[in-house]
């Protein structure tokens, strides 16, 4: 009877969880907020539709292993070596001056140590998830400030294994006595830690790669997903086991398997139970807060709303200004993270398990920082704006001074190329460039590699292209074309509006990752699209053709007849088991499918122009008979019997020519 509870209370759940999280979407809020207003709205302190949440909470509990073990996956050691001053120095700098006067404020408000060690170190976090997402939109996640941010978050999340080591802890040193307790608790629970550290350190270089290379090796889907699950599983079981949180056992098998070549295919095999779970434990976040309590200390919940915001802020802002930061740039760091996180969330629930939080104290922060990550995506979002409101004489003289520098150097410069991003790709197209003579000026966002090439002579300048005024700085009045080198689609449609707002004619070169963006890219101004796997597609053929024996000049004329067709030739592909062609491009694409037609199809005996395809939707793409196949065959062709038609269209609009083609209807 109780399972049957559970089972429609889980239903009811994620029932309501569809409507919220689909208005949350609509609105731009983050998914997560949906969660926990579905359950302040049917927890026991809302309408009290579902009065006991512990069969719940033991679900979302796996929500919070999959959440701890997909940030450990995104973890990077690699990026922590490039970015280490960032990282290890504004990233030290924050989280320690953060939780050192949050900790203060929580000693003169009366809170015990261990409330305030908690509450210290939970708030000195911020939200990995929202920020990164946010900045990926607004193309700013390699900028200045965004660099900055990324750097903090990642010392952020070398944070969390401390605090989640020392939650069980501060628990365990309660129920013991003596003035020792504590700090013999303590000691004892890091000591673990970093066994446990090393241990999983030595399983994942010497086991899990090896075990997930056999597994790989078996091509088997449904094998990889279950060796997936039971490491998460199994490692949070370990730690628990050892006497500390699971969540620290789901996060350090993340960051093992990080560094692996199986991080991608192991991130999209665990996103499907990370999210469901996830959802039920967000929810479960917003079971223990009490409306009563916001309510009745509705003013303190705002007041410590904004309070987060101004400390963090204020901090972040002072701590930018001291590593170097422009006034800008550290408003913007500051506007970026000065919210709360998932882990401050995930702490502040751990610590009421282990009855750490007063329920009513508890209650008013958990508040607070909910109501304080609503507004980040905002905040986030026009961090430029606002830097500028703030700081326009400093915001100006910084972008005079960017301008200037372009300016100084161009001023004489015409016919030449723009490169907007000088990655690698924009690094080999410079080179064909000036092997050809042809001067060309590159922007880019990445000051290192600006100051790299500068210094090596190069007419590379640190500047957003995306800007009307760096585009009049680059000269853009006077060039020959632009090439935008880098496939990230948000930044390059910025781009192309700015450009053509400033200049409607220049050529405009975009480069994109594949063809499922040609017309947003060519609607937004582009003049020529060059998609990556097509073109290597391209390439590798034409190698081949020559290689056989074909003449170059014939495959020069194929290339090009491909090429001006808008790679029309190369649109459709025979699907996959791993191909989910909706989820992974957004959009439907075309396929090919063949259909065998023995004696009963209905359509044997007729002409293709009989078949009514323009109805169906869908193309005759070739004929095999026998050994032999006919490509697109004349519409009076003939359909025999045994003859397969291979046909292209939409996948639904496939099944139901494929049903027409067999019994006509």
């Amino acid at each position: 009877m109780n399972d049957h509870h559970l089972l429609l209370n889980i239903v009811f759940l994620l029932g309501i969880a569809v409507v919220t999280v689909s208005a949350a979407r609509r609105l731009h809020f983050p998914p997560i907020l949906a969660y926990i207003i579905v359950g302040m709205i049917v927890g026991p302190y809302g309408l009290s539709l579902i009065e006991k949440e512990e069969n719940i909470s033991l679900l979302a509990e796996f929500g919070i292993v999959f959440l701890l073990f997909a940030i450990g996956l995104e973890f990077s050691f690699n990026q922590v070596v490039a970015m280490r001053r960032l990282v290890f120095g504004l990233g030290t700098a924050q989280v320690f001056i953060t939780a050192f006067v949050a900790f203060g404020i929580g000693w003169l408000a009366g809170l015990d140590t261990n409330t305030n060690i908690i509450i210290a170190g939970a708030f000195a976090l911020s939200s990995t998830a929202i920020v990164i997402k946010q900045l990926t939109e607004q193309s700013e996640i390699h900028s200045r400030h965004g660099r900055s941010t990324v750097g903090i978050l990642i010392f952020q999340d070398i944070m969390a294994i401390p605090l989640l080591i020392l939650i069980p802890a501060l628990a365990l040193s309660m129920t013991n006595s003596g003035e020792n307790a504590l700090a013999s608790t303590l000691g004892i629970a890091f000591l673990k830690g970093i066994l446990v550290v090393v241990i999983m350190y030595l399983i994942g270089r010497y086991l899990l790669k090896p075990l997930f290379h056999e597994v790989a090796s078996a091509k088997s889907q449904e094998l990889f997903t279950l060796t997936v699950l039971t490491v998460a599983l199994g490692a949070a079981v370990f730690t628990e086991e050892m006497g500390l949180s699971m969540t620290l056992g789901a996060f350090l098998a993340g960051m093992m398997l990080s560094e692996t070549e199986y991080r991608h295919q192991i991130e999209s095999d665990i996103r499907p139970f990370q999210d469901i779970f996830l959802g039920l434990f967000f929810v479960t976040v917003g079971m223990i807060i009490s409306l009563n309590i916001l309510v009745e200390h509705f003013w303190t919940v705002i007041l410590l709303t904004i309070a987060i915001y101004v400390v963090k802020g204020a901090i972040l802002y002072g701590i930018s200004r001291l590593f170097g930061k422009p006034q800008g740039v550290s408003t913007r760091v500051a506007l970026s993270l000065s919210q709360v996180g998932e882990f401050t969330l995930v702490i502040m629930t751990l610590a009421f398990t282990y009855n750490l939080l007063p329920e009513q104290e508890g209650n008013i922060l958990l508040t607070a920082a909910v109501l304080n990550m609503a507004i980040a995506p905002f905040l986030i979002k026009f961090n430029g704006r606002i830097a500028n409101f703030i700081h326009p004489t400093s915001y100006k003289a910084n972008q005079k001074e960017i301008e200037h520098s372009i300016e100084t150097d161009t001023q004489h410069i015409s016919n030449h190329v723009i490169l907007c991003g000088f990655g690698r790709v924009g690094q080999i197209v410079g080179r064909l460039l000036h092997f050809s003579n042809q001067r060309f000026i590159a922007l880019d966002m990445d000051i290192s590699r600006v100051n790299e090439a500068h210094a090596a002579g190069e007419n590379v300048y640190y500047g957003d292209a995306s800007k009307q005024t760096i585009l009049h700085a680059a000269v853009i009045e006077r060039a020959k074309i632009v090439i935008i080198t880098f496939t990230d689609l948000h930044a390059s449609i910025k781009i192309l509006k700015a450009i053509r707002q400033v200049n409607t004619k220049i050529p405009i070169l975009v480069r994109t990752m594949d063809d499922k963006n040609l017309s947003e890219l060519i609607e937004a101004g582009a003049t020529e699209i060059i998609p990556d796997t097509l073109e290597s597609s391209i390439m590798l053929a034409s190698h081949l053709l020559i290689m056989l024996g074909h003449p170059p000049r014939r495959v020069l004329r194929l290339t090009r007849s491909i090429r001006k067709d808008r790679y029309k030739l190369l649109d459709n592909f025979y699907p996959g088991e791993d191909d989910n062609l909706l989820q992974k491009h957004q959009i439907m694409k075309h396929i090919i499918h063949t259909v065998p037609l023995d004696e009963s199809a209905f359509i044997v005996g007729k002409k293709i122009k009989d078949l009514n395809l323009e109805k169906l939707n869908v193309s005759v793409k070739a004929i095999k008979r026998g050994q032999v196949r006919g490509e697109h065959p004349s519409s009076d062709t003939l359909i025999k019997e045994n003859d397969s038609i291979v046909i292209t269209g939409l996948p639904e609009n496939i099944e139901k020519a494929e049903f027409y083609f067999k019994t006509g209807k």
